[in-house]
């Protein structure tokens, strides 16, 4: 009998005690507040080319703006590049002028003429003087050789009247149009490596692609950084993710889209994210997570959004409560 009694009692107590962790596991499992923390994701920014830090003109924690200068490499080689290209520019642009003026001065052209003058005068005389050896040859009075030394001192004046107005006709053309061609193609080379210089010169001048905050600074003034190489990061406001974690019993109670109430000590209150991602694959509880149910070994990854622009630091904990839709 005495033995029945004790039965009865243990089976109490023990339905007390299952009763009573049934209500603290309901009451635990009522819980919908899912632990996570701020997540950013960071532009980094880095020279195309390598090079030595001249500039430094930021700090970790500045706001800059879009367009504002971050960092500067050093660019004597470059700038001593694009003078040499803009001298070759300007003697190829002198080339081209030169072939589409005319091949000689003015000055030159009024010498050329006066000696088309003093032909024609030369002809002149030649002409009448074998017009004249030639009359008396006819009359019998001259002799052959006479018309035949005229004959020559005519030919001979007008091939230098000829060759005179070649001359000037020569000079006052310009450059054939191949060689001008060609110039002109050695011009426009010449004005693209000279773009081609001031593009490199301003890769070495590092700006902020957009508004941000300076999340951290890798290199200072004075080092050598390699081409791609980070030398600081941003951290856009829009780039700002709140990220937590839920086991498979809740996922079903979130949706992209969804608005979520984040909590965190010392912050202001009404801060609301929406649900911009959810993980279709499960994973283990990260480390950084203490998760209120020690029993759930596997979680899904939900990101958030920031509905209005927030100044939480990367990292900092979280919670997260669903905000139920209303009419829900």
């Amino acid at each position: 009998m005495k033995a029945l009694r004790a039965i009865v009692v243990l089976l109490l107590v023990g339905a007390a005690g299952a009763g009573a962790y049934w209500w603290l596991s309901a009451e635990d499992e009522g819980s919908t507040a899912f632990q996570g923390y701020m997540e950013g994701n960071l532009v980094y920014m880095a020279p195309e080319e390598g090079g030595r830090i001249d500039k430094m003109t930021v700090e970790p924690g500045d706001e800059v703006k879009e367009g504002q200068s971050l960092f500067a490499l050093e660019s004597s080689v470059q700038i001593a590049q694009r003078n040499e290209a803009e001298a070759r520019l300007r003697q190829a642009e002198a080339q081209l002028a030169n072939l589409k003026a005319a091949q000689q001065r003015p000055e030159q052209v009024a010498v050329l003429r006066a000696q088309e003058e003093r032909a024609k005068a030369q002809l002149q005389f030649s002409r009448n003087e074998h017009e004249r050896v030639q009359t008396l040859f006819q009359r019998g009075i001259s002799a052959k050789a006479q018309l035949d030394n005229a004959k020559a001192a005519f030919d001979r004046d007008l091939a230098a009247l000829e060759e005179a107005q070649w001359q000037i006709l020569a000079a006052q053309l310009a450059g054939r149009s191949g060689e001008i061609e060609a110039s002109e193609a050695a011009v426009r080379a010449a004005d693209a490596m000279v773009k081609q210089m001031e593009t490199k010169i301003a890769k070495r001048r590092v700006s902020a692609p957009a508004d941000a905050k300076v999340q951290d600074v890798f290199f200072r003034a004075g080092e050598v950084v390699n081409a791609g190489q980070p030398v600081l990061s941003l951290l856009p406001p829009g780039n700002l993710r709140v990220r937590f974690y839920v086991p498979e019993p809740a996922l079903s109670s979130l949706a992209l889209g969804q608005a979520v109430r984040v909590t965190c000590d010392n912050c202001p209150e009404g801060l609301q994210a929406k649900v911009s991602f959810i993980s279709r694959e499960a994973e283990y509880t990260p480390p950084v997570i203490f998760s209120e149910k020690e029993r759930a070994k596997l979680v899904f990854r939900i990101e958030g959004r920031p509905v209005e622009t927030w100044s939480l630091p990367i990292g900092l904990p979280v919670s997260v409560t669903p905000i139920p839709a209303q009419g829900a």
